[in-house]
């Protein structure tokens, strides 16, 4: 089976990410398997969509367009999918840059015609030059990144993360796209968990389906600095429960919250161990990863709480789009 043709999709709304925009492109043309495509989704700002037009005008293989839907990551996750060409679609992050060899290895996870998705490996770039020592690797998802406790290699898991991940264009054929309702549209808390909601509905349209993490396929995401503080992780893992809230609400919480039992009851209680140990043997950080991880999952078991009740009083609203059948059906 020849290995398929991937369009890459890089979602981006603000101009403050210029150079890391731009050093994204780079890194996907740079590729020792070429994409056969970039799209340039731009989230409802004209400026950026008019500068981003100008830069790559005479550049075939990149293309930028409007998010044809409303703001939101998801929106214009489904817009990239809808104008693409590729058999597969891979998602890489505005702020991120991926290694030479990252389509190759998502590739040659599709041999198996069963594979629907495959998602890859993200290393935090610390503003900072290192991480912080209170900053526990088990709450790595926090900025974006690649967790300690998913599998190695090459594994199946429930879902991928969305911002280093690969689609088969069938699986949104079978599924639909994106969910808008849940995750980030710029403005508010930074929610998440879409691709979550949507590997689970994929998964129940096509249960043959094989969803693949392969941690060869790596991307470097970069990690501000406000987000290396505690005031960020406790806002993020606060978001986190409240986008786990809406991800049961729209797909139920055996599923929605399968994974997350296993984290929470084997992972962590494993990393508090760790931290007070190396505190007991004078480590730096130690006693702080032990406290943040305990607060960060009574922070996320707060905001899921809170979640779960205003979803049920008010009725969360969720939409699903459905990817029209031809391919580049947006200009």
């Amino acid at each position: 089976m020849s290995a398929p043709d991937i369009s890459v999709v890089i979602c981006v709304y603000t101009e403050d990410r210029w150079e890391d925009i731009l050093a994204a492109v780079s890194s996907v043309r740079a590729q020792s398997r070429p994409a056969r495509e970039t799209l340039l989704v731009v989230d409802h700002n004209q400026t950026l969509l008019e500068r981003l037009s100008g830069e790559y005008m005479e550049v075939e293989e990149v293309r930028v367009l409007a998010n044809a839907g409303p703001r939101g990551l998801s929106a214009g996750r489904n817009t990239g999918i809808a104008a693409s060409h590729g058999e597969v679609i891979a998602f890489l992050d505005d702020d991120a840059v991926a290694e030479r060899d990252w389509l190759r290895h998502f590739a040659e996870g599709y041999a198996d015609p069963r594979v629907m998705a495959v998602g890859g490996r993200t290393m935090p770039i610390w503003a900072s030059g290192r991480r912080p020592a209170w900053f526990p690797e088990e709450f790595d998802w926090v900025v974006g990144c690649t967790y300690k406790g998913l599998p190695p290699g090459r594994a199946r898991v429930r879902n991928v993360l969305g911002g280093n991940a690969s689609f088969r264009r069938t699986a949104f054929a079978a599924a639909g796209g994106f969910v808008t309702g849940i995750g980030r549209d710029g403005d508010k808390r930074p929610l998440g968990c879409e691709e979550t909601e949507l590997c689970i509905r994929l998964s129940r349209a096509r249960p043959d389906a094989i969803l693949l993490m392969d941690d060869r396929a790596v991307i470097h995401h970069r990690v501000p600095a406000p987000r290396e503080h505690f005031a960020y992780f406790r806002t993020r893992t606060y978001a986190e429960g409240l986008s786990k809230a809406l991800v049961a609400r729209s797909v139920g919480s055996d599923k929605g919250l399968e994974s997350e039992r296993r984290y929470t009851t084997r992972v962590l209680p494993a990393g508090v161990a760790r931290g007070l140990r190396d505190a007991l043997l004078a480590r730096p950080g130690g006693a702080g990863r032990a406290g943040a991880i305990v607060a960060g999952v009574l922070t996320a078991a707060g905001g899921y709480v809170l979640g779960s009740v205003r979803a049920h009083r008010g009725g969360a609203t969720f939409s699903v789009v459905r990817i029209p059948d031809g391919e580049g059906d947006i200009a």
